[in-house]
C-alpha cells in the first residue's frame, strides 16, 4: 500500500515520535510518505517527505498540493496525525476518494457540532492508542465502535539499548526525571510544586527533578522553581536527542499531565527501569496498576504526589520492584513490529471497506 503520514507540528514530541515509529515501520513492506510543516519535525525522518506550509485548519493552497500529491503517488490511505491535518486531509481525502484514518493521541471529549465533521464525516477510520480514548469517543453517539482500532504505541527497544550507551553519571543522588513539551498541560508546575513539598517532608534527602524538553512555558516554570527556592534543585535541560541516558539514570519517573493517550516518554521510562509516578491521565491505567508497578495520583494533589515521592525515596526495595515490574509490563505488551502489523491491518481492511 502507499500510505501518506501528515504531521504540521512546529515542534518534536510525542505525536511526531509516534508519526515517525509507525511510518519508518510500516515502509518496510509498504510506501510510505511524510508531509510536514517544519524541519524541527522533518528532519528526523528518512522516508520520502514533502514540505507543505499547513497555513490554517482550511488552508486552500495546501489542499490542492494535497490533491496534487495524492494523485501523484497513488495514495491508498491517509494518516494525519494533529488536529489541523485531520480537516486538511480530510478535505483532500473527500476530493480524490481516498480513505482518511486519522490518530489520535489524547483522550479529549468531543463536545461540539463542527467535530462530528472533522472525526467521522471526513474520516473512514480512527486509531487511538488507549481503550479509554476509545470509549470516550464512543460516548458521541454518532462514531461506531468498527470505525475505532485501539494501537497500542509500540517501543523501538533495539534502538533505546543502543543509545543509553555510554551511561551518564546520575544528576542529583536521587533523581526525579519528566519529559515532554514544556506546556501547561504537561502539569510540570503542579509536579515543581509537589517537589517543593516532598523537600519540606524530607529536608535532608539529596534529591533533584531533572525537566527534559523545550516548551513556551519553560520561563514560567523556571521562574516557579525560582521563587520557591528550588533554582539548584529543579534543572531544565532543554530538548534532549538522546533522553535516555539520563532516564537510564534516574530513579522516578514522573507524568503529571492532565490530559495524555498512552505517554511514549512513559513507556520508554518504564522500559529503563524508573519506578513511574502518574496522573490519572488518558490510558495511563492500561499500564500502570497501582502500587504494583508504579503509582498512580489525581492531577493536581500536590500532598499525594509529594506522599508518593517520599514513599519510593523512603523505600528502596519497593521502588526497585516496580521499577522492574515496570519494564516487564512493557516488554510484554508494547512492541514495534505488533504496532506496525496492526496498523497495516487496519489501513487494508478500512480501504477494502471504503
Amino acid at each position: 500500500m502507499n500510505i501518506l503520514f501528515m504531521n504540521s507540528a512546529r515542534e518534536w514530541g510525542g505525536t511526531e515520535k509516534w508519526t515517525r515509529m509507525a511510518a519508518e515501520s510500516l515502509a518496510a513492506n509498504n510506501r510510505t510518505i511524510l508531509v510536514y510543516r517544519r524541519e524541527a519535525v522533518g528532519r528526523h525522518f528518512t522516508i520520502p517527505s514533502y514540505r507543505l506550509p499547513c497555513w490554517s485548519h482550511i488552508d486552500l493552497y495546501t489542499i490542492l498540493k494535497l490533491v496534487r500529491l495524492i494523485r501523484k503517488e497513488q495514495i491508498n490511505i491517509l494518516v494525519p496525525t494533529k488536529r489541523k491535518d485531520y480537516l486538511l486531509a480530510g478535505i483532500a481525502g473527500k476530493i480524490t476518494r481516498t480513505p482518511v484514518i486519522l490518530r489520535l493521541g489524547a483522550d479529549r471529549p468531543l463536545r461540539w457540532p463542527w467535530q462530528r465533521f472533522m472525526y467521522h464525516t471526513l474520516t473512514s477510520g480512527i486509531i487511538v492508542n488507549a481503550e479509554k480514548i476509545k470509549r470516550t469517543l464512543l460516548q458521541t453517539g454518532y462514531i461506531p465502535e468498527q470505525k475505532i482500532k485501539v494501537i497500542y504505541n509500540g517501543l523501538d527497544t533495539t534502538e533505546i539499548d543502543r543509545q543509553i550507551e555510554p551511561p551518564i553519571d546520575k544528576p542529583f543522588p536521587f533523581t526525579i526525571a519528566a519529559l515532554g513539551r514544556i506546556t501547561k498541560n504537561k502539569g510540570f508546575d503542579f509536579l515543581i510544586r509537589s517537589f517543593a513539598r516532598f523537600q519540606q517532608l524530607n529536608p535532608d534527602a539529596e534529591a533533584g527533578l531533572v525537566v527534559m524538553g523545550e516548551g513556551s512555558d519553560r520561563p514560567a516554570f523556571e521562574a516557579l522553581s525560582k521563587e520557591l527556592g528550588l533554582s539548584q534543585k529543579v534543572r531544565f535541560s532543554g530538548f534532549l536527542q538522546n533522553p535516555y541516558p539520563t532516564l537510564q539514570a534516574s530513579d522516578i519517573f514522573a507524568m503529571t499531565s492532565t490530559n495524555e493517550g498512552l505517554s511514549n516518554a512513559l513507556l520508554e521510562a518504564m522500559y529503563l527501569r524508573c519506578a513511574p509516578i502518574s496522573t490519572y491521565a488518558g490510558g495511563v491505567e492500561e499500564v500502570i496498576t497501582n502500587a504494583m508497578n508504579g503509582l498512580l495520583i489525581n492531577y493536581g494533589d500536590e500532598k499525594s504526589l509529594a506522599e508518593a515521592i517520599t514513599r519510593l525515596y523512603r523505600n528502596e526495595t519497593e521502588r526497585k520492584e516496580m521499577a522492574e515490574a515496570a519494564r516487564e509490563r512493557v516488554e510484554q505488551q508494547f512492541s514495534i513490529p505488533a504496532m506496525a502489523e496492526s496498523i497495516a491491518a487496519f489501513c487494508r481492511k478500512t480501504a477494502g471497506r471504503t
